[in-house]
């Protein structure tokens, strides 16, 4: 071997490891930079004329493990999902109110029945019939604000999958322009990895909105499918539709055409389930909207009926004419069937009794359909009403258990299946959020390993050393000779 050749083939050995140092150096500082992956440097032996001529850097590539990151993404979207839908169903519970709290919908029921029972005592008091009222206006106002929390969360939900669909389609089309600029680097034989890494974060980050996978194709470019089988990104980016209503009321829903869905390049795409782009935190925003927060509606409404059919029967009050509402009225005239849906919203005292709109609190006494004030002493009307609401009866709507319960009873059903449905969900949540730090985990120990980085320097500085030494061995044999 020529001096020449020698003097070559160890500067192509220090360039290699200098290049080494470098990727070791960008490895060690980013070891816990969200997106970044463990960069190697590809060498390979290079000749000419079938003579050794030194190393040659073949490029930098990315240490992925796709199966694993496909996973964690997965567990990313199920638990974004998980965790929006026990939140919004742990809000729902605290509207409610705990049983036996101050200003909650067991309380306003219990404040009810107390001041019926004080009036019929001393049905001759005023004070005791106002109080009556008081406590009617009070637990119709508990039911409008539980339906005013739903709606704003349906409000919330119908604001938030506008901006998620928007965030998705610039995330996609930001993915797809990368992936461009990768081919067009390397095509030009320059590194790419950076731009490998920004790519990766925007597909970690629309991979918390709807679950997806990443198949890799040639030439380091990436198609994206979601879990439902829709794609995503192949060729040209997808385009996800979905026109926002703003203002939500309780009849309004996505089957009667009110709500909007999401479209895929122009076409109708389900967002729950697995299908479509169900799942991740489009898919929990579509079911606090159009099931979470209607479910709930349901059987709020369903108990703002039963509280208005206790008290419009002639049974309970013998002066009502046929269709005249009873002490709860459906803002303010009487209650149809067909427009149980938001009920619970507009439910309201009879002005009849109240005070505040023109009424007269002997109504309460002696008969809302009353001309004029009976015996003050009679308390049968008001007996009658607090019977009428501790008694037994089946809910003409809703999903409740079927069998007879007060108004009491109703409302603590709601209650329970609203915390019932809450722990489930954060069961599930705690299950996902544990699975998805798990994936985490072994994807950090997968990536860059500090000890071993620097004992990959290490060698690569032995290495720098054994070529800097045959430069130098070269050099000294030239100026000798030079010297001859």
């Amino acid at each position: 071997m020529s001096l020449s050749t020698t003097l070559a083939n160890a500067l192509t050995g220090l360039n290699a490891a200098s290049r080494g140092a470098e990727v070791v150096s960008s490895n060690v500082a980013n070891a816990r930079t969200p997106g970044y992956a463990r960069r190697e440097l590809n060498l390979s032996a290079q000749s000419l004329g079938g003579t050794g001529a030194g190393v040659r850097i073949d490029g930098i590539s990315r240490a992925v493990n796709r199966s694993l990151l496909n996973d964690r993404r997965i567990a990313d979207a199920d638990s974004a999902n998980t965790g929006q839908i026990a939140e919004f169903l742990a809000s729902a519970e605290r509207t409610l109110g705990q049983p036996g709290s101050a200003g909650s919908l067991g309380d306003r029921l219990s404040a009810l029945n107390q001041t019926l029972v004080q009036a019929a005592s001393r049905p001759d008091s005023q004070a005791r019939l106002q109080s009556a009222v008081t406590a009617v206006r009070d637990l119709a106002a508990k039911l409008a604000e539980v339906t005013g929390t739903l709606q704003q969360a349906r409000m919330d939900a119908d604001a938030r999958i506008g901006a998620l669909a928007d965030e998705l389609n610039t995330g996609l089309g930001q993915i797809d322009r990368l992936n461009a600029d990768i081919l067009a680097e390397r095509s030009a034989g320059r590194d790419a990895t950076a731009l490998m890494d920004q790519r990766q974060r925007l597909v970690d980050r629309a991979a918390q909105i709807v679950p997806l996978r990443e198949v890799q194709r040639d030439h380091d470019q990436i198609v994206l499918f979601t879990t439902g089988g829709a794609i995503l990104l192949e060729g040209n980016p997808a385009r996800i539709g979905f026109a926002p209503s703003g203002v939500i009321t309780a009849d309004m829903t996505l089957a009667a055409g009110s709500l909007s869905g999401l479209t895929l390049n122009g076409q109708p795409v389900t967002a729950t389930g697995g299908g479509g782009l169900g799942g991740g935190l489009l898919g929990a925003q579509f079911a606090i909207r159009d099931a979470l927060a209607p479910a709930l509606q349901g059987q709020v409404d369903a108990l703002a009926r039963d509280l208005v059919e206790r008290f419009q029967s002639p049974s309970v009050d013998p002066t009502l004419a046929p269709g005249q509402p009873g002490l709860f009225t459906d803002a303010g005239g009487p209650f149809d069937p067909l427009t149980e849906a938001g009920l619970a919203g507009r439910i309201s005292v009879n002005a009849l009794a109240d005070l505040t709109q023109g009424g007269a609190v002997w109504r309460l006494r002696d008969g809302l359909g009353a001309a004029s004030p009976g015996a003050t002493g009679d308390a049968r009307l008001l007996a009658g009403l607090g019977a009428a609401l501790e008694a037994g009866r089946v809910p003409a709507s809703g999903q409740f258990i079927g069998a007879a319960r007060s108004a009491a009873g109703l409302a603590a059903d709601v209650l329970s299946q609203v915390a019932s449905d809450r722990l489930a969900a954060e069961s599930r949540q705690s299950y996902s959020a544990a699975r998805q730090a798990g994936l985490a985990e072994q994807e950090q120990r997968d990536g860059v390993d500090t000890d071993a980085e620097l004992q990959d320097l290490i060698a690569i500085e032995h290495a720098y050393s054994a070529n800097a030494r045959v430069i130098k061995t070269v050099d000294d044999l030239i100026q000798q000779l030079i010297g001859l």
